[in-house]
Order: structure tokens, then C-alpha cells, then sequence
């Protein structure tokens, strides 16, 4: 299985960014797919997820402001970021496990760095 993600960049404070993350290979039965990101210095920590039957989780610093979504048909996640803030600032990951536990071993995408400049 292969991750390839994209869509981050450099935007101001208030401003919105759509990542998008396509997952290629044997994908079979309940999978979930989600965004961590990784800030300098800091631990990777859990965004968001979302099954493949459609049920979602967030972390609390940025639920209101995050949305994830997927198509199942183009085994696609994507994150829409809204009212971004300078402490979203981090490099994004994408990843996908089998089963509905995101926090369980799974595949990675390459990093897609998030700037937020204030």
C-alpha cells in the first residue's frame, strides 16, 4: 500500500488549505484513513480520522475548524483546514490502517508541509 499526499502550502492566519491524500495497492474490508501532523520539536499527534464507513474523529484544537472526508471510490482522504492558525503550522501526514483503529500500525504517506504565517 502507498500513500500520496498533497495539497499543503503557505497561507496566512484566517485563511483555508485542502490536503488531499490518494492511497494505492491491496486495500481490502474496514480501513480507516487520517491526517496526523508533526510540528519542530514536537511529537506527531492525531488530526483527524475517518472509517471507511464514514465515522469521523477529531482532535479537540481543531474541531469547528477541520472537516475529513473521503472517497471510497478513489481511496482519497482529504482535510479541509478552515480559519487556519500560526500553531497549525507543522508538516501533515496521512495514514491508513486496517480496521477502525487509526492509532494502530498502518501506512504512511510522505509528509506535506502547512506554513501559517501570522
Amino acid at each position: 500500500v502507498q500513500l500520496q499526499a498533497s495539497g499543503g502550502g503557505l497561507v496566512q492566519a484566517g485563511g483555508s488549505l485542502r490536503l488531499s491524500c490518494a492511497a494505492s495497492g491491496s486495500i481490502a474490508g474496514i480501513n480507516t484513513m487520517g491526517w496526523y501532523r508533526q510540528a519542530p520539536g514536537t511529537q506527531r499527534e492525531l488530526v483527524a480520522g475517518i472509517t471507511s464507513g464514514g465515522s469521523t474523529s477529531y482532535a479537540d484544537s481543531v474541531k469547528g475548524r477541520f472537516t475529513i472526508a473521503r472517497d471510497n471510490t478513489k481511496n482519497t482522504v482529504y482535510l479541509q483546514m478552515n480559519s487556519l492558525k500560526p500553531e497549525d503550522t507543522a508538516v501533515y501526514y496521512c495514514k491508513l490502517v486496517l480496521g477502525r483503529r487509526i492509532g494502530a500500525d498502518g501506512y504512511w504517506g510522505q509528509g506535506t508541509l502547512v506554513t501559517v504565517s501570522s
